[in-house]
């Protein structure tokens, strides 16, 4: 069986690696020209870690990565402990992503990646599918998977009007950076502010520490993106206890501080046709505030790959892991807006430790 995986991001690779290891050839065709990964910090929960592990892969991961516990305090300070949970479920790995697309990338074999290799068509059989790609080549396989994420290519094609929205807004500002002269980071600290806000930071591997700043329902954006990050950290401390996060964001070059306008991909009524499949974001881009769209999206590639392996054909396979993950993401979806829509920073930090205690533990 042959495969073409669409996107070599985080959940592409995986999909890659997975589909390689099951027995079936996957090549990853990426339309940039070189491997390379938006964003700074990513968490990646214990589900996540598992799939690496089942790969053969979770000591590499482990060693670029950092432990790290999500716990939140109030802008004053205060710690926030919700009852009824283990120290398991706030525990996470925090990894570079550019330093996972690689260690990935090296997984996969890069002679299996095409680079500069923009899908624009693919046409389908009962007997299996044909790839278009922008400078006029084609490629046959028996399956194809879309992991192009939020902006995907093949979901626009396989559900016509289905694009990425705006989660009206919703606007995450992050980097990581070397600490400070003078400024000691040796914990991480996560913060629910006034005015919707989030953010905080956390040490990394390598001794640099990424900091992020996110908020709900934000006014309309005024100066440079480090200035809409320091303006936003005030209202994470209203007391003055923790000025290491102002110090973060006033050293960091401005180029360096990213800037998103959060994007959502609405609920989909369909995740597969008889040879064409989403993963990860393509399918379910979620908001970063569960932290939790990586560790989720890895997951999608492995049980692709079983299915695939498994089934008595790539239809029947599709079938089945559309009709497992669909209402799997409903719920997560639910799990989601329950931690969004929180009223008190105690309420948020109950219902966060909730999703990730069923992520983790299901």
């Amino acid at each position: 069986m042959r495969a073409v995986v669409v996107g070599a991001g985080i959940v592409g690779l995986t999909s890659a690696i997975a589909l390689h290891r099951s027995g079936i050839e996957a090549v990853v065709h990426e339309q940039a020209p070189e491997i390379r990964a938006a964003g700074a910090g990513l968490g990646l929960w214990a589900n996540a870690l598992e799939v690496f592990d089942e790969l053969g892969l979770g000591e590499r991961v482990r060693g670029i990565g950092r432990p790290a516990e999500m716990y939140f305090r109030d802008h004053a300070g205060e710690l926030i402990q919700p009852s009824g949970f283990s120290a398991d479920d706030h525990r996470y790995l925090l990894v570079h992503r550019a330093k996972l697309n690689d260690l990935l990338a090296d997984a996969v074999g890069r002679e299996n990646i095409r680079l500069d290799s923009r899908l624009v068509g693919y046409d389908e059989t009962d007997a299996g599918v044909t790839a278009r790609f922008h400078d006029g080549t084609t490629v046959e396989a028996d399956v194809l998977v879309g992991a192009d994420g939020a902006y995907s290519v093949v979901r626009s094609l396989l559900l016509p009007g289905s694009d990425a929205v705006n989660h009206d807004g919703h606007h995450a500002w992050r980097a990581v950076v070397r600490p400070p002269e003078g400024t000691t980071i040796d914990r991480a600290v996560i913060v629910l502010g006034e005015k919707r806000t989030r953010g905080g930071y956390v040490p990394t591997a390598d001794g640099t520490v990424y900091w992020l700043v996110n908020q709900f329902d934000a006014d309309p954006l005024h100066g440079t993106p480090k200035e809409q990050a320091a303006e936003r950290a005030a209202f994470l401390d209203t007391t003055g206890w923790n000025p290491a996060l102002p110090a973060l964001i006033e050293s960091t070059p401005d180029e360096q501080v990213l800037h998103n306008q959060i994007m959502l991909v609405p609920p989909l009524p369909r995740w597969v046709s008889q040879r064409v499949a989403l993963a990860g974001d393509s399918a379910h881009a979620l908001s970063p505030h569960i932290t939790a769209g990586a560790s989720l999206g890895v997951e999608d590639g492995l049980l692709l790959a079983r299915l695939l392996a498994s089934s008595g054909g790539v239809a029947d396979a599709l079938t089945a892991y559309e009709r497992d993950r669909i209402p799997h993401y409903r719920t997560v979806n639910e799990l989601s807006k329950r931690v969004e829509d929180a009223a008190t920073p105690e309420e948020f930090a109950a219902n966060y430790v909730a999703f990730s205690h069923w992520m983790i533990s299901r």
